[in-house]
């Protein structure tokens, strides 16, 4: 699987877990917030980390770990994702996915051949085609119904997950959020994460501020409303 970055310890990645990370390059989404531009936008200028070295590391250090978080970018598009997830399990590590949900073909496999313990899905928007393409720079109807079908597929899987926005200033107002919530109505859990300006896709976003404290409580008491657990991390 390509790589094109590793931390090789983290405990904030994964809640109550400590876990290596690793980046995988490109994404199908082009929200403007995203901070990891070069590695959406110019993968290819970023050397490849070997799958080898991340493997061999993880072997040698599976004592103090309990697995791995794999992010992005898209991890989704890797066509070689089933594999790297099936070598990291037979190290007898846990598995973590960040995925913005427009896969679930590939989450459905992952799931049901056991390659995955935990997913991160983010619902970027309200799950409509207007909103989506506001907040991610694509619009369509297949990409909203897919995402759709990702959120379905995890609240009735069985497996551990977590569904989370990222609160941008100018871009997630109070309905938002409570359209989201509607839209993940029951869910098991849903984090509202603070936005970081950082370098990011679309420079304008590097001007903003990050959220009120008030204001990310504010969501999570609307949240708290419709889905069983509601958390808010970034808050300093």
């Amino acid at each position: 699987m390509r790589i094109k970055g590793f931390v090789d310890l983290s405990m904030v990645d994964w809640d109550g877990h400590v876990v290596s990370v690793v980046w995988t390059p490109g994404c199908n989404f082009r929200c403007g917030f995203c901070f990891n531009k070069t590695l959406v936008l110019k993968p290819e200028s970023l050397s490849d980390v070997p799958e080898e070295k991340v493997l061999s590391f993880l072997d040698a250090n599976r004592r103090f770990l309990d697995g791995i978080c794999i992010t992005g970018g898209e991890p989704t598009l890797q066509p070689d994702l089933d594999v790297f997830c099936g070598k990291v399990k037979k190290l007898g590590l846990k598995v973590k996915l960040d995925s913005n949900g427009s896969n679930p073909a590939v989450l459905k496999s992952l799931i049901s051949r056991g390659l995955i313990d935990y997913v991160a899905l983010d619902v970027k928007a309200p799950l409509n085609p207007e909103s989506y393409g506001r907040v991610t720079g694509v619009s369509s109807e297949s990409l909203v119904e897919r995402v759709k079908e990702g959120i379905s597929l995890l609240m009735n899987s069985g497996l551990d997950y977590e569904f989370r926005t990222t609160v941008v200033p100018g871009l997630h107002s109070e309905d938002d959020i409570r359209m989201i919530c509607e839209d993940i109505r029951g869910a098991k859990r849903y984090v509202l994460q603070v936005y970081r300006p950082g370098d990011t896709i679309d420079p304008s976003f590097k001007m903003l501020k990050p959220p009120s404290r008030e204001f990310m409580l504010k969501l999570a008491e609307i949240a708290s409303k419709y889905v069983k657990e509601v958390r808010v991390r970034g808050l300093v």
